[in-house]
């Protein structure tokens, strides 16, 4: 079968796998008189589970009721009088309840006013195993062996109408019941720690974003990353180069979650730890952050990156575009230059380069920095947000700050996408003012 099962609403396996036709036992028929009474012992003293209650014909009610773990379902009909089926009312039924603890439940349903016939009783067992004699010709020779003994409690109850159950452990029931457990609690510990370890790395992760904002004379800026899961593979930051120049780096790793975050962590790393060269020879700054990515990243894995260095004097802005969508920038006459790639991704090519790119930024312009989840983010029709829309969107809110804009443009882009965030969303806004 090989197919990880999923849970019917009674608590029983579902397989996935067709070829092999689900199968299971559906209930066992117990005749009542009143299904009402009925429903309320079974639900209310003995803690069962309604599964079904529908009418299938206008007189005719189908009530099945299950006890809280496993799928032993007891369908409860109430006959009409005088029929055959009336005449099995409070007759003995052959269904067995089996639990780890007999004494328990038999205390636990007797205050809640069920009739037991006797007290739970003690019952053990030796068996013994007959197996073949070995090198022996006669193949009816054989051996007895004697088998654990056998140990287990039970006694018997009645419902309302005199219908009477066996209520049974047995030593091997106790001992498996304890073993799930002890699974159970592993696992459940397990899961505790991993979203512990989770929760540390999203605060670690965190710390690794911008947590102070160079100032400028020139330039008004914020940046912001909403990631899709706890920890995410988008990286934006804001690198002091020195001499009235400020650094713009966004990026986006390849894959998602904890994997993406450590390379998102080695890239960060890889750029500050350079970033004193980036001043004078920006081209050199990312072909050694590419050496080293390549160096420190397994096969496969890559990154865009746009890079930019800004000139707060002369207001004059370097990039470089590394395979990252292309920077928007939008001047005050309300024409939109598009930056586009200058080089190839981060990480696959050790024999790499990239040429830089310059513009020059006025009052009034604005400059747009993004990843895929704003622009790919999709709505119920399948549409794409797209570049238009955040061309638009950045135009409508021309006139308020970057902070502003940037949560007002994030706030349309969770609007257009009713649906749960399947990527990081990441933005760095940029306006241009007189000095």
């Amino acid at each position: 079968m090989g197919n990880s099962p999923s849970e019917w609403a009674d608590g029983s396996a579902v397989r996935l796998d067709r070829r092999d036709p689900y199968l299971r036992l559906q209930s066992v028929t117990i005749y009542v008189r009143d299904l009402e009474l009925s429903l309320h012992f079974y639900l209310e003293q003995l803690g069962f589970q309604l599964i079904f209650d529908a009418r299938i014909q206008p007189d005719r009610r189908f009530v099945t009721v299950a006890p809280p773990d496993g799928t032993a379902n007891l369908t409860l009909v109430a006959p009409e009088p005088g029929s055959e089926q009336h005449k099995l009312i409070g007759r003995p039924i052959p269904v067995t309840f089996v639990t780890e603890d007999v004494i328990a439940k038999y205390r636990e349903w007797t205050k809640r006013g069920v009739r037991f016939q006797f007290a739970p009783r003690l019952k053990r067992l030796k068996y013994e195993v007959h197996v073949r004699a070995p090198h022996s010709a006669d193949p009816t020779a054989s051996s007895a062996e004697h088998a654990p003994i056998w140990g287990g409690v039970f006694t018997r109850f009645r419902d309302l109408d005199g219908n009477s159950f066996s209520l049974v452990s047995f030593d091997e029931v106790t001992h498996a019941v304890e073993a799930q457990r002890r699974a159970l609690a592993e696992k459940l510990e397990s899961e505790r720690r991993a979203a512990q370890e989770i929760e540390i790395a999203k605060q670690v992760q965190a710390r690794l974003f911008p947590q102070t904002l160079p100032p400028l004379k020139t330039l008004e800026y914020a940046g912001l990353c909403m990631q899709a899961r706890k920890v995410g593979g988008d990286y934006y930051d804001f690198l002091d180069l020195g001499q009235g120049r400020l650094g713009f780096v966004i990026g986006d790793i390849s894959g998602k979650g904890i994997a993406a975050a450590l390379l998102m962590a080695n890239l960060q790393a890889n750029l500050r730890s350079q970033c004193a060269i980036a001043l004078d020879q920006p081209q050199r700054l990312l072909c050694s952050v590419n050496q080293l990515f390549c160096d420190n990243t397994p096969d496969g894995a890559f990154a865009t990156l746009f890079f930019a260095e800004y000139d707060d004097t002369a207001s004059r802005l370097r990039y470089a575009n590394c395979g990252h969508l292309p920077a928007l920038l939008l001047h005050s006459d309300h024409t939109v230059e598009r930056l586009e790639a200058t080089a190839t991704v981060l990480g696959i090519f050790k024999d790499w380069d990239c040429e830089i790119g310059e513009c020059q930024l006025r009052s009034g312009d604005t400059l747009a920095l993004y990843t895929d989840g704003i622009t790919e983010s999709y709505n119920s029709a399948e549409e794409q947000f797209g570049e238009q829309r955040l061309i638009e969107a950045l135009q409508r809110h021309s006139n308020v700050c970057s902070q502003a804009a940037l949560t007002a443009i994030v706030d349309e882009v969770q609007r257009f996408t009713p649906h749960e965030q399947h990527d990081d969303i990441t933005l760095i806004l940029a306006k241009h003012r007189a000095s």
